[in-house]
Order: C-alpha cells, then structure tokens, then sequence
C-alpha cells in the first residue's frame, strides 16, 4: 500500500501519551483486507459495519466491525478529517463507477446478504472502540482498535481506495441519522406507531 505516516497534529498528544499509537498488531490481523464496498447496520446498542469484496465470484464479506453507538461519531469525524486532508494534498479522489441504470431498483438487505459469502470467522465481527487512520495518494489505511488494559490493539484493519471514502462517509453518516429518527421519532411517526402502522423495513447502507 502507497501510504505516508499519519503526521502528528499540535493537538494531538504524543505517542507516549496515547496508548492507541502503540497498539499492539496481533499476526491474523497484520495482513489486513481491502475492501471495494461496504454495508451499515444499525443496532441497539452498536453500528455493524461490514467491508465488502465484490471483485469476483462470489462476492463476500471481507471484515465485520462492530461499533458502540457512542464510537460512529468519533469515526465519522476522523475520517471526514482525513478525507479533507487528503483533497487539500491530492486533489478530488476518483469516484468508482456510477450504477449504470440508476433507476434500477436498490436491493433490501436480504437480498445483498443471499448474494454474500460469510464466512464463519468473520459472523461475530471485530469489535473496536477507536479507529486510526491513515491515507496515501491511492488508498485509506483504518486500523480499528480496543483500548483495553493493559495493551491496545488492532481488531481489524481495512484498505480501500480513495474514491470509496466519500461513499462510505455518506452511508455512516446516514446510519447515525436513523438511529437518532429512531430516538426521537417525528410526531407523525409516534401517532402511527399508536395506531399500529406498517413495521419498519430492514435497515442497511451501501
């Protein structure tokens, strides 16, 4: 991977001084995967985020990550910033290529994940508390990370090209929007919901 070394922000404290900059990189995880898509779930209690390889046949779930609602903010954050970042230094990123027929019907849920491999490994995901990141002028670089005493260490790490950044940003900013529609549901939605209204659809982004 093409990928510069995160240079320090004044703000940001030493690597002395954040445990996180010395996480530990178990072997299984060192390899990482590279990911051309992701999927966001919404839970109750965590976001699942599952990175995608949709290069060949059969396409299949590369990594699961599994968030605390408090944590995807944080990440969206960082990596809104990175993203900045990157465009100040190298431009717009290529986008991948656009649906051809957009007017093509957006499969649900289910029908993505009857079209997915995933493998047994890879079912429960790899929690994470934090996320370092790091890009360079082709790839993002995200290590995710558990900051448990007495060592932090690496759970996941994921590559995925520039231009995927953009639309994964859209897709975890969009998942934090229904789970606050979720806490605070608009009136219409409170008198529908007493009445017995339609149950809500499966939820998922791409």
């Amino acid at each position: 991977m093409n990928s510069d070394h995160p240079e320090p922000h004044p703000d940001q404290p030493s690597p002395d001084e954040n445990p996180a900059l010395r996480a530990r990189i178990p072997d299984h995880v060192a390899g990482g995967s590279f990911s051309t898509g992701a999927i966001v779930m919404t839970g109750p209690t965590e976001f699942i985020i599952d990175f995608l390889q949709t290069v060949g046949r059969p396409h299949r779930v590369a990594a699961r990550v599994v968030l605390p609602h408090p944590v995807m903010p944080q990440f969206v954050e960082a990596l809104q910033t990175n993203l900045d970042i990157y465009r100040s230094r190298f431009g717009e990123p290529s986008s991948p290529s656009a649906n051809p027929d957009p007017e093509q019907r957006r499969p649900s849920p289910q029908e993505l994940y009857d079209d997915l491999k995933l493998p047994d490994e890879t079912l429960s995901g790899a929690y994470a508390t934090g996320v370092m990141i790091g890009h360079g002028a082709t790839e993002f670089g995200l290590d995710f990370l558990t900051n448990f005493f007495p060592q932090s260490a690496v759970s996941a790490r994921v590559y995925l090209s520039a231009g995927q950044v953009p639309r994964l940003l859209d897709s975890l900013k969009g998942a934090i929007r229904q789970l606050q529609e979720r806490r605070n549901p608009p009136p219409e939605q409170l008198d529908e919901e007493a009445t017995g209204g339609p149950d809500e659809p499966p939820e998922g982004e791409q």
